[in-house]
């Protein structure tokens, strides 16, 4: 069988991984002309630690990333609030945790494909049409090819969930927060392997410092989802007017945005849908079910996703109709009560009284107790999911 995944990201390479040793023929066509840059550091462990261990590339993953000495929340004069020790998340995933740039992970999981499976980078789905015994897809840049079975793993606008599901006003479930990402060369000041926080009503503002002398910034703010729909220029400068006259250093931060490197600009969003397949058409990663980067974990999730999607078409000899309908009995629960949990963490991102602002600080200092932190992350580091033997050919 021939198989089309729409995305380049962290499950579309994922699921190539697993289809192409499971004896399939894949192709992968991403919009952007090459893997993407930029981003956001993600925290990575639970289930996707696991498949990224069969894969073979953790020690890559720790290379890579980055282990974080504190998690500082700072005021408006820069003095520590308070502080906690990351450590106790690795300790509580048996060390199976690493923090690494989003764009660095996807790179190493796209690595792991040797150059061996088709990509078409600056090429996107035009239009889909699904017969029944196979699906002709027309790309943007005016070919035609014929596919047993495509997959979208083209992220929160995903392109395929459009053509074959409908509109995405239907499925998205915004939050009320917007995210900007963008990184800094020679920022100062540096503190290395602290993520410095600064959290005000109605915004948080987080500083990083990468490899490279590279710093990176992640702003989170309550606002209306107007923001994302604009250019790049239109969402600095909303950027500027909703931090203006913020305290820490704020200022120089806004100063030196336009001189980024990268910049990301989006809405803070779910997808919440009642089937992620449709005949020979399904979905995977935050195309079929985001929660949102207030769950920490949307990387992790979507290589499990890809996983046993890959692992059930096989197990099922290339019944897509079984295979499908066994992927979504063993993901949606699971993924629906990570969305759930996502949801409480937002005041954590973006508080919208002095109330939400005061309980959030008081939480973090309670975490600079260990024994309080332990009882309080409990079982939020194992996720309840057991995963299906590994695709085979």
């Amino acid at each position: 069988m021939n198989v089309l995944i729409a995305g380049a990201g962290i499950g579309g390479p994922t699921l190539a991984y697993w289809l192409r040793r499971a004896g399939y023929e894949i192709t992968i066509v991403e919009r952007s002309p090459e893997l993407r840059r930029g981003g956001y550091i993600v925290d990575f462990w639970g289930a996707g630690f696991d498949v990224a261990d069969q894969m073979g590339i953790v020690p890559e993953l720790t290379r890579a990333g980055y282990h974080l000495g504190e998690i500082r929340q700072v005021g408006d004069d820069g003095r520590k609030i308070t502080s906690f020790d990351p450590e106790l998340f690795v300790r509580g995933t048996g060390g199976r945790y690493v923090s690494i740039a989003r764009s660095d992970l996807a790179a190493i999981i796209y690595g792991a494909l040797d150059g061996r499976v088709e990509t078409l980078f600056g090429d996107s789905v035009r239009a889909l049409d699904d017969d029944g015994a196979r699906v002709r897809v027309t790309f943007e840049s005016g070919t035609t090819r014929d596919f047993d079975l495509v997959v979208g793993a083209d992220g929160l606008h995903s392109q395929v969930r459009h053509l074959v599901f409908g509109p995405e006003e239907q499925f998205e479930k915004f939050l009320g927060i917007t995210v900007a990402a963008f990184d800094i060369e020679g920022y100062r000041p540096r503190d290395e392997l602290v993520a410095v926080m600064h959290t005000q009503v109605g915004y948080q503002v987080t500083r990083l410092a990468l490899r490279d002398d590279i710093t990176m910034f992640l702003v989170t703010f309550v606002d209306d989802g107007s923001v994302a729909n604009q250019g790049v220029n239109a969402q600095q400068a909303a950027l500027r007017a909703r931090l203006a006259g913020a305290g820490w250093e704020i200022p120089e931060i806004i100063e030196g945005m336009s001189a980024a490197r990268t910049f990301y600009c989006d809405r803070v969003s779910q997808i919440r849908m009642p089937s992620w397949t449709r005949g020979r058409v399904a979905l995977l990663g935050d195309a079929a079910a985001c929660v949102s980067l207030l769950a920490g974990q949307g990387s992790a999730l979507a290589m499990v996703e890809a996983y046993v999607l890959a692992a059930e078409l096989a197990r099922a000899h290339g019944n897509h109709t079984e295979a499908f309908a066994r992927y979504e009995q063993q993901l949606a629960p699971f993924l629906v009560s990570k969305q759930e949990a996502a949801i409480k963490l937002a005041p954590a991102f973006a508080p919208r009284s002095r109330l939400q602002l005061f309980l959030r600080n008081s939480i973090m200092k309670m975490f600079g107790l260990p024994f309080v932190a332990k009882l309080a992350m409990g079982k939020s580091l194992r996720d309840a999911i057991e995963l299906p033997p590994p695709a085979a050919a």
